[in-house]
């Protein structure tokens, strides 16, 4: 029954060789549970930079490296932005930010079934959706096909990039880091 069950699940993610790009990418965000890496982030002229962990669906939780110890975090619910140094708070309903699309793996893969990728420096895959005045732009590495970043517009209507490394998937994660503060 195991044999059964590992040769199922083999033919259900095996991608040919000579599948396109697109295909490729797609085959890999069905097998991401989650993803931890490092990024920096581009808002306007301003550079932040730190760790963010994803799991899917719709839970981030990420720490900036600045002096006010930012933290942003989600629980597919609700978006939290807290400064350590001041122990206030913002709350968001993460349906009014764009995190809520990223953050939604099956979402993503539907989108990126409908596009075409373009090829950007002969290094880059970006794959632009729009959805609901919102445009995303979702970036992978030519090579190994992971993601490497997107571009939205923050809350505010900020133009915001960021960028990732030193990506890892699938890594034990404690779920106790999607819980948010309690209401004040």
């Amino acid at each position: 029954m195991l044999r059964i069950i590992i040769i199922l699940l083999f033919f259900n993610f095996y991608v040919p060789a000579n599948s396109s790009p697109k295909d490729k990418v797609i085959s890999q965000m069905k097998l991401t549970n989650n993803l931890s890496f490092n990024f920096i982030q581009k808002i306007d002229d301003k550079n932040e930079d730190g760790k963010c962990i994803i799991e899917y669906p719709k839970k981030i939780f990420c720490e900036y490296n600045n002096p006010s110890k930012k933290i942003l975090v989600s629980n597919g619910k609700s978006l939290v932005i807290k400064t350590s140094n001041k122990g206030s708070y913002y709350r968001y309903p993460l349906r009014k930010t764009p995190l809520k699309f990223l953050l939604d793996k099956e979402y993503l893969i539907s989108k990126i079934e409908e596009l075409e990728p373009r090829d950007i420096d002969n290094k880059y895959l970006n794959f632009r959706i729009f959805d609901n005045n919102n445009e995303i732009n979702i970036f992978f590495d030519k090579k190994d096909l992971n993601l490497i970043g997107w571009q939205t517009e923050d809350i505010y209507q900020n133009l915001s990039i960021t960028f990732i490394s030193s990506v890892k998937k699938n890594q034990e994660i404690d779920s106790k880091i999607f819980k948010l503060p309690e209401n004040n």
